[in-house]
């Protein structure tokens, strides 16, 4: 008896394959966050901005470990140089530069002193499993699927436009200073998703290859959005820390 083996399934053309990848970050990229579009509209307290200034930073401060994973997973040094930069704009070169001590001073503009900041003792648990659980993601998973992960940042800078225009409108008590982590990541998230994507279209060759790009990308986006589901969601339980002391006074 012959066994015909089925026919693979051919791969979708570039353009198609982007124009998917874009698909997921239009459907599924936390901008929409009931969250994020309370903050664009100016409707969250001041206590609601500092908790997610607060929370956000646990996952700022993860990124260049997520990249430096991805860096050892590169095969050439050109490719290791390029990603590097990215660990460089987070960290910077010397003390006191780059993302990490911008959103430091941020929260400083807004009321939150580094020590809270930096002791990630406000950081809600959802918060930190989601953060975990891209990191780990970059760990274990292939170089196309971890650098896949990274294209939300396709849709990232219109999202700090859009940021640095509601903060200016509508949050005139954070000092205007700030506001500089969003205004850098505007031209930064624009370059680095475009050499992102060059990588994910050139490695993505078959189909599973894209299949495994776009449900790396999708988890990126639960990722963003859980972490926000999880701020949102302790700002509703109360005055406790993380909701537990809220959840003590009702039992």
């Amino acid at each position: 008896m012959t066994t015909t083996l089925a026919p693979s399934v051919e791969p979708w053309s570039p353009a198609e394959f982007e124009a998917r990848l874009r698909e997921v970050g239009r459907l599924r990229y936390h901008d929409q966050h009931p969250f994020n579009l309370r903050m664009h509209a100016g409707d969250l307290e001041p206590d609601e901005v500092r908790s997610w200034i607060t929370n956000r930073f646990h996952y700022q401060r993860h990124i260049p470990v997520k990249d430096a994973l991805i860096i050892a997973k590169l095969d050439s040094p050109r490719l290791r140089r390029m990603w590097l930069r990215r660990v460089e704009d987070h960290d910077g070169r010397s003390e006191g530069e780059g993302g990490i001590e911008r959103w430091l001073r941020l929260g400083e503009a807004a009321g939150v002193d580094r020590r809270t900041l930096c002791s990630g003792e406000s950081v809600v648990p959802g918060v930190r499993l989601a953060v975990e659980g891209y990191v780990n993601f970059c760990r274990l998973r292939s170089p196309l699927e971890a650098v896949a992960a990274s294209l939300t940042e396709l849709t990232a800078p219109d999202l700090m436009r859009l940021r640095i225009e509601a903060f200016e409108r509508h949050y005139s008590w954070i000092q205007p200073e700030g506001l500089a982590y969003f205004r850098a990541r505007v031209d930064q998230g624009r370059r680095d998703s475009a050499e992102a994507l060059e990588l994910v279209l050139e490695w993505a060759r078959t189909r599973t290859d894209q299949e495994s790009a776009l449900a790396a990308l999708s988890f990126k986006c639960d990722v963003l959005w859980t972490l926000l589901d999880a701020v949102q969601c302790a700002g509703q339980t109360g005055p406790g820390r993380n909701g537990r002391d809220g959840a003590r006074e009702r039992m």
